[in-house]
């Protein structure tokens, strides 16, 4: 077999690979936007007076997310992604199952602790964008998490979708039969999970070159890691922090519980729509200037959510938001997927999501705590120093020392 075959060879198992991978992110992948648009109004749902707390349940599938990015990680290592991502589908059935019972048992806390298994099921689900660089050729890593990434478009459909005709289905227990379908999807996502080939190829190689893998110290400490890691969490944690509050601001505004849903929807949109060309507007022009484009957007977003409290301002909002995330995300992670070798992949990985859902986690906490004390506009005004931060995490890495060191 020539060179050229095997390379193209390689670009067609690349290519199949990520086709099942969105596919498998669209499906299973919407047990997030479910989560995240009916935790905080099922939480006032289930809480008392004092609804302080009534985001501790999109903080709790956060913070599964990030309490299962290492365990996630480890396991998909062990198994491969096909068992792997397999397992992670389980786990997100038994978390919508009890979430489930939680909502029959009014019971607040279990239903927090129903998110977060729901979370670690989402820790595998965020693997998917990583395996799909991993088995693509060098010019093709940022094309595949984008197209992978691009499954969301589908999500942002369905899962608002699926909130809108089940919130009522269970009745008159509110929002059960929403919970109850994560089962489903999970079980779809299985089956699409199961056409994922075994790379032995891979493994090998990873095998081989194991001992040759740098210390996680050491790769962690590298400028245009940590400016990319920066740049990671503070973008997706500006996104759940502000995602976060918006259904209690339109809800506490007046706006219908499918106002809400509604805005969530166009916001996920948003968020995956553009993947069909951010890879290919990264390849071109440069991860750092994608990521930079992503924060003006993202401050675009609190000045539109400042001006007003018409559905249109919230709706446009949460667009921004949407579109600011993907370009800043996408082209962080495109950093940080080109700084480690392939025998480095789990633990980088895995601590770079601990990280991530870490901080967005405590975002999504905060969140309904500085709404609850200072309203909708506070949320907003937070976003412009992180913004600011960022930025200059992005222009640290033109520094002459830093430029050597990467």
């Amino acid at each position: 077999m020539t060179a050229t075959a095997v390379v193209a060879g390689v670009g067609r198992e690349a290519r199949r690979t990520a086709v099942l991978l969105a596919a498998a992110q669209a499906i299973v992948g919407s047990a997030a936007p479910i989560a995240i648009s009916l935790g905080a109004l099922a939480g006032q749902y289930l809480l008392g007076p004092d609804k302080s707390l009534a985001t501790a349940p999109v903080t709790g599938f956060n913070l599964g997310v990030a309490l299962g990015a290492l365990p996630a990680a480890a396991i998909i290592r062990r198994l491969g992604h096909r068992g792997g991502f397999m397992t992670g589908t389980v786990i997100t059935a038994l978390g919508g199952l009890i979430a489930t019972l939680a909502l029959y048992q009014a019971s607040f806390w279990l239903f927090a602790v129903g998110l977060g298994v729901i979370g670690v099921g989402g820790a595998f689900v965020q693997q998917f964008r990583f395996a799909a660089a991993d088995n693509a050729p060098r010019e093709f890593k940022a094309r595949a998490i984008s197209f992978v990434l691009a499954g969301g478009i589908v999500t942002a459909i369905l899962g608002p979708q699926i909130v809108i005709y089940t919130r009522e289905l269970l009745a008159p227990v509110m929002f059960a039969g929403s919970f109850a379908s994560i089962l489903v999807l999970a079980a779809v996502g299985a089956i699409i999970l199961s056409f994922l080939h075994t790379s032995r190829r891979m493994s090998s190689a990873a095998v081989v070159a194991g001992r040759d893998a740098r210390p996680l110290a050491e790769i962690a400490t590298q400028p245009r890691f940590v400016a990319a890691l920066f740049c990671a969490v503070g973008s997706y944690a500006l996104m759940s922090f502000v995602m976060t509050g918006a259904p209690l601001a339109m809800v506490g505004c007046g706006l219908s519980t499918g106002d809400a849903t509604l805005g969530i929807s166009w916001h996920v949109m948003a968020m995956f729509g553009p993947s069909f060309f951010t890879g290919s507007l990264i390849h071109r022009f440069g991860a750092e200037r994608i990521v930079a484009i992503g924060l003006v957007l993202l401050s675009g977003c609190a000045v539109v959510a400042l001006s007003g409290l018409a559905l249109w301002q919230f709706w446009t909002a949460l667009i921004l938001l949407g579109l600011g995330w993907n370009f800043s995300f996408i082209g962080a992670t495109a950093m940080v997927a080109a700084g480690y070798h392939p025998s480095e992949k789990g633990k980088v990985q895995g601590f770079h999501d601990f990280v991530l859902f870490g901080s967005v986690a405590f975002a999504s906490l905060m969140s309904g705590a500085i709404y609850n004390a200072w309203g909708w506009t506070m949320l907003n005004w937070i976003v412009f120093p992180v913004v600011v931060l960022c930025f200059l995490a992005l222009g640290a890495l033109k520094l002459p020392g830093l430029r050597a060191a990467n």
